[in-house]
């Protein structure tokens, strides 16, 4: 055997090794391959190993595990005419490997990008006040939107996280002066309608006194109350032992009445 056939025989080798190297291939569990032979679609390929034909196929990896990327901050207009930054995130897996290659030139870029335009559309409709509160209703109504728009891309959009809202420092104080007159407004209610039950009170009261000896009665009753206060001095216009004796009497006729 010559050199020559050696050198053949070890080139040989090198281009069967290189053949098969190129044909096997090996995905992992949460992987897909995806099979092109001569431009067309044949079919997807794994987990585990799998050959494919040299030259003639290409072989595209696709992870079917949950991806996330940020949103990165938008803009926003709310419907009330107040400017918000939005920043949130975008939980999303692929669940047709073919689709997700044929349909889309990209699909994790054009998701990030649909994203953005839905975010700031869903967000544009609603005021302010349902930004800050309905954070989790807003996030559902925005992954839905989005899912409906990757379904053909074989993409699915599992969920959507509205993570921070910024409001300049002028629509801070707006909001905290609005907080605070509606503080004021409450206390002010509770005070009308406190001064109103007792008002009810009052003439439920003054119906009770509808005699002579129990207005007298009630006189006195005040009277006494005042006559507490040790630094006061009260002066009435009773009549003295015969006024006392009128009013026990008439005390009397109530008791005897009853």
């Amino acid at each position: 055997m010559t050199v020559l056939d050696v050198i053949g025989y070890l080139f040989l080798l090198i281009i069967l090794l290189w053949i098969l190297s190129s044909a096997i291939k090996v995905v992992r569990e949460y992987e897909r391959g995806v099979i092109f032979r001569l431009g067309r679609f044949i079919g997807v390929k794994g987990p585990g190993l799998f050959l494919i034909v040299p030259i003639a196929d290409r072989f595209v990896k696709i992870d079917l595990r949950i991806l996330a990327f940020d949103i990165p901050k938008q803009r926003v207009i709310t419907r009330d005419n107040v400017s918000v930054d939005v920043d949130a995130a975008v939980y999303h897996r692929v669940f047709d490997p073919g689709k997700a290659v044929i349909q889309v030139e990209n699909y994790l870029q054009a998701t990030n990008l649909l994203a953005q335009t839905t975010l700031r559309d869903v967000l544009g409709q609603v005021e302010l006040d349902d930004l800050l509160t309905k954070r989790e209703e807003l996030s559902k109504r925005i992954g839905g939107i989005l899912d409906n728009y990757t379904d053909p891309w074989g993409v699915k959009v599992t969920d959507v996280a509205i993570k921070d809202v910024s409001i300049d420092e002028t629509t801070l104080t707006a909001i905290a002066k609005q907080a605070e007159a509606e503080r004021e407004k409450r206390a002010r209610i509770i005070i009308a309608e406190g001064e109103y039950m007792a008002s009810e009170k009052i003439a439920a009261a003054a119906e009770k006194y509808t005699t002579p000896a129990a207005l007298r009665l009630r006189e006195l009753q005040t009277l006494t109350d005042i006559a507490r206060e040790k630094n006061m001095v009260v002066v009435t216009t009773t009549g003295g032992a015969e006024e006392v004796g009128r009013v026990a009497s008439m005390v009397k006729a109530l008791k005897e009445r009853k």
